[in-house]
């Protein structure tokens, strides 16, 4: 059983936020930054991601972002800032996974 990544893309500091998992995360996230990642990303032009969370069982991946999903706006932002404060775009730090 592979694992999978659970991630938050933006389009800015405190800006709109989009929750997804996957189980390739460089693919999938090169496709929201390329606007067919999902129709809600594309609309809002999320393409700065901000947050990732690696687990060993896609289940697991599967049910944590269920549970951020239904999460107030402010423990997301809480969330993010812990992790990346500056909302640096992560996308260089994964792009080679």
């Amino acid at each position: 059983m592979q694992g999978g990544w659970v991630y938050i893309m933006t389009n800015g500091a405190h800006g709109t936020l989009y929750i997804g998992m996957t189980a390739h995360l460089p693919a999938r996230i090169g496709q929201h930054r390329a606007g067919r990642g999902s129709e809600f990303c594309a609309e809002y032009g999320l393409t700065r991601l901000v947050y990732v969370e690696r687990h060993d069982r896609i289940e697991d991946a599967i049910a944590r972002e269920k549970a951020m999903k239904a999460w107030k706006r402010q423990w997301k932002l809480r969330l993010i800032r812990r992790h990346n404060p500056d909302w640096r775009d992560l996308w260089e730090d994964i792009n080679g996974l």
